[in-house]
């Protein structure tokens, strides 16, 4: 029997800026994964720490990494060649086709955009399974926009409304919370709509009430959670949160499974 904690290479293809902080690895790999997933990445010595899993095709995952700590700072010491340490994918990824002919709405904040971007790609690249297509992206400053040329080519595209919390004086585009274009959206309450929404809890839980107030039902809207995973297959109780392990049955979650969660 295989040690589920062994994880295996993965050798750095190429990686990319996103911020001072955020950087993009492309590693081979041609496990199959599915947007929403996470890998357990690890360097011996350092450490190991849940990263999810930003975009993938058959040979390759990207993982967006932010440097905050031990571990990420002796990955970014890394360059291409090198090698990580991953096992997975783990958790459950999102469910692409029950969202196809929806009217989708996808709401991220900050690095919650890297476990959606995938979802964004994929119905960027399929507009015509969707209703329609619309989203919405915060980030504390202009400095914080992750995949910068992404949003671009996604603005061709369909429609997003790009905002920072506090803008420069250089800073020409939209300023304030998320919450504050949900209403500019002119959702008419209706069986059609599927929206996700992925950030930091303060951020789900505030988007979700305006969503509520603006004609989506709970049963509509889909949350990706952040939390300590640690062994990714539901035994060392790190990312339990009542009865749930949001390693097995998450990261994404409906909302009505979500709002009972009570840690």
């Amino acid at each position: 029997m295989s040690n589920p904690y062994l994880p295996v290479e993965a050798k750095i293809l190429s990686f990319k800026d996103e911020t001072d902080i955020d950087r993009t690895y492309r590693i081979k790999c041609d496990i199959p994964v599915n947007g929403g997933q996470f890998f357990q990445v690890s360097l011996p010595g350092a450490g190991e720490a849940p990263i999810s899993i930003s975009d993938f095709n058959e040979d390759s995952v990207d993982l967006t990494i932010r440097n905050v700590g031990k571990l990420t700072t002796e990955i970014f010491k890394l360059k291409v060649g090198d090698k990580l340490f991953i096992r997975g994918p783990y958790g459950n990824g999102f469910n692409l086709a029950g969202l196809e002919n929806k009217k989708l709405i996808v709401i991220a904040g900050g690095t919650g955009l890297a476990p959606v971007k995938n979802v964004i790609n994929h119905f960027c690249k399929n507009r015509d399974k969707l209703k329609s297509f619309d989203l919405i992206l915060g980030f504390k400053s202009p400095e914080d926009i992750l995949f910068s040329k992404e949003i671009e080519r996604w603005k061709s595209l369909i429609d997003v409304i790009l905002t920072v919390d506090k803008g420069e004086k250089s800073w020409k585009g939209d300023t304030g919370l998320v919450t504050e274009y949900i209403k500019t959206l002119g959702i008419e309450a209706g069986p059609d709509y599927s929206v996700i929404v992925v950030g930091p809890p303060v951020m789900i839980k505030f988007t979700t009430m305006e969503l509520l107030k603006n004609g989506i039902s709970e049963n509509q809207i889909i949350i990706s959670l952040e939390r300590n995973m640690s062994c990714g297959i539901g035994k060392c109780g790190h990312c339990k949160i009542d009865s749930r392990y949001v390693c097995l049955d998450g990261p994404v979650f409906d909302y009505i499974q979500a709002k009972n969660l009570i840690d």
